[in-house]
């Protein structure tokens, strides 16, 4: 119980910043030029990225972020866990100078990071003290949002599947009374964002917040590949050519130039949230149209360019920008149904967009739930951030890492894949090969038999489809048993050349829900010479090499750990 007090209270190492001084009283003289007035704009960013630069050269390492550290925890990456000063300095020194990121990654890592070293600190199993990074987390989106039930859920929506089930549900829950106690007694219990009730207006408003999960869906996608692309490595090596010092200033001119025409994307930009939650809508919408772009790209150079920050805040600010345009949209639009006023819609984009982004559906309707504390916008959440999440998910595919940043052992694991080929996943089984008129029941029997795939011919010399158990149940379900087999097959030949890697294997199984999958070897000198891409005719029967499996793949990398360790 000490334990988890102690990360409650690290939840508050960053905590969103107090509400801004009033302006000062101007003085009587010569009015100031407007260059002169807007220069602090500019230099601002300048000298915190400046600061933040000079940190990280000194410094060295400002810590792991969030997913490293169940990586640590395991104990597959090799790293002292330390108290996050060095990191909790350099994110106040972003936010504090502008940089277009959040304050919530910061409180999120600084809560895992003081669990680990809890966990550590006590010598406790591995799957106890990431139980302690769980319950971090939760403590520090509780802190970071005023949301304790919200950090609950992503405390276990995000990489942290793997933890045992009762004990850490407990930590997690103690970790976010905590925290949302101390937050409270330190802070008040005023919300983050002070928003308008929810109206319902029609029954059928509903399908148009599914259009507005579909928009936000888009800018999700867009939101996490450029952040991807900042932490690429092709990106990474171009700009680390800039000395470290160097590269955060000139990230915070940038952001600086572009915050003269559009001074909202500096920081976290609550208060353009809440102008856009107001009654009016707060901004015009060609200004909003433009803003849209300008803070995708400011956030997305403010992370490429080493400020330290989080992801939901910006991801918020979109949504609410996003959901502003369309509910403003749908009321120029002469619908003779009634909507919502745009404030409405901002709300549900708000939850839209972080869905979509962090790939975290529940913890997004949880969240902003609990900042509107009213039932009646649970269903239009529902179906906005549902929907974006399924959307992002298909598009980048499970295995992107989102606003969370890369996972070191997921990296080593795609590594080692890549470094293998497929020949290392094939079954030592023959694949079944059925002619495309075989009756569907008498092929179930067959298919339980062969691990639930086969290979469908015509005229015994061209492979032209791939059939599973589940396509097979599909096919008896809807049609009669005498159905041909063929019918049956999906509308592509899912495949692979015998020079691919276990990556791609990956890749094609995945999404599509397949388990195993042909190979074939057209480099063959003895086969005739194909057209690119899939004939019409399918793939000849003598280029099959066999059946690559995703337990061929667990198998391969099994003996590649083995290698490792005996060589």
């Amino acid at each position: 119980l000490k334990a988890l007090l102690q990360i409650g209270l690290g939840g508050l190492g960053f905590l969103p910043a107090p509400p801004a001084p009033p302006e000062p009283i101007p003085l009587p003289g010569e009015p100031v030029p407007a260059w002169l007035a807007s220069w602090p704009v500019v230099l601002v960013p300048v000298v915190g990225g400046l600061a933040v630069g000079l940190l990280r050269v000194l410094a060295r390492d400002l810590g792991p972020s969030l997913p490293s550290l169940m990586a640590m925890a395991d104990g597959a990456v090799q790293a002292a866990p330390r108290l996050p000063f060095a990191r909790l300095l350099a994110a106040s020194l972003s936010l504090g100078s502008g940089a277009s990121l959040g304050p919530e990654g910061p409180s999120v890592e600084s809560g895992g990071n003081i669990g680990l070293w809890v966990g550590s600190r006590g010598g406790l199993a591995p799957s106890s003290q990431k139980a302690l990074v769980a319950a971090g987390v939760a403590a520090g989106l509780a802190a970071g949002f005023k949301a304790p039930i919200a950090g609950v859920f992503f405390a276990f929506e995000g990489s942290y599947s793997t933890i045992p089930g009762r004990p850490s549900v407990r930590a997690v829950l103690v970790a976010a009374v905590a925290s949302e106690l101390v937050t409270q007694l330190f802070l008040g219990d005023e919300p983050i964002f002070r928003l308008p009730a929810y109206e319902v207006r029609s029954p059928l408003e509903l399908p148009l917040y599914l259009g507005l999960g579909l928009v936000a869906s888009l800018m999700s996608w867009a939101l996490v590949a450029l952040l991807s692309a900042g932490r690429s490595g092709p990106v990474q090596r171009a700009l680390g050519r800039v000395p470290a010092w160097l590269l955060t200033a000139l990230g915070g001119l940038a952001v600086g130039l572009m915050a003269l025409g559009f001074p909202q994307v500096l920081g976290v930009g609550y208060d353009t949230i809440e102008a856009l939650l107001g009654r009016d809508g707060g901004i015009a919408l060609t200004t909003l149209l433009a803003l849209l772009g300008v803070k995708l790209l400011a956030t997305g150079l403010s992370s490429a360019t080493g400020f330290v920050g989080g992801g939901f805040a910006p991801s918020l600010f979109l949504g609410a920008v996003l959901g502003n345009v369309y509910g403003q949209i749908l009321g120029e639009s002469g619908f003779q149904l009634p909507v919502a006023e745009p404030p409405a819609y901002a709300m549900v984009g708000m939850a839209a967009v972080l869905a979509g982004s962090a790939r975290a559906p529940l913890t997004a309707l949880l969240l902003l739930f609990e900042l509107t504390r009213d039932i009646r916008i649970v269903l239009p959440l529902m179906a906005a951030a549902g929907l974006s999440a399924a959307l992002v998910e298909r598009w980048q595919g499970l295995a992107d890492p989102g606003l969370l940043g890369p996972d070191p052992l997921e990296e080593q694991r795609r590594n080692q894949l890549a470094a293998l080929s497929v020949a290392e996943a094939m079954e030592p089984e023959a694949p079944l090969v059925l002619p495309g008129n075989t009756p569907a029941e008498s092929a179930l029997a067959q298919l339980l038999e062969a691990h639930g795939h086969c290979l469908i011919v015509e005229d015994d010399d061209w492979v032209i489809g791939l059939v599973s158990l589940a396509d097979l149940q599909r096919g008896l379900t809807a049609g009669t048993p005498s159905l041909p087999l063929a019918d049956c097959r999906r509308s592509e030949l899912v495949w692979l050349s015998s020079g691919a890697s276990l990556s791609q294997l990956e890749d094609q199984l995945s999404p599509n829900g397949l388990r195993q999958l042909p190979v074939f070897r057209l480099e063959d000198p003895a086969l005739p010479k194909l057209p690119v891409g899939v004939p019409s005719t399918g793939l000849p029967v003598a280029a099959l090499q066999g059946l690559a499996s995703r337990d061929g793949m667990a198998r391969a990398l099994a003996r590649l750990a083995t290698r490792a360790v005996h060589p």
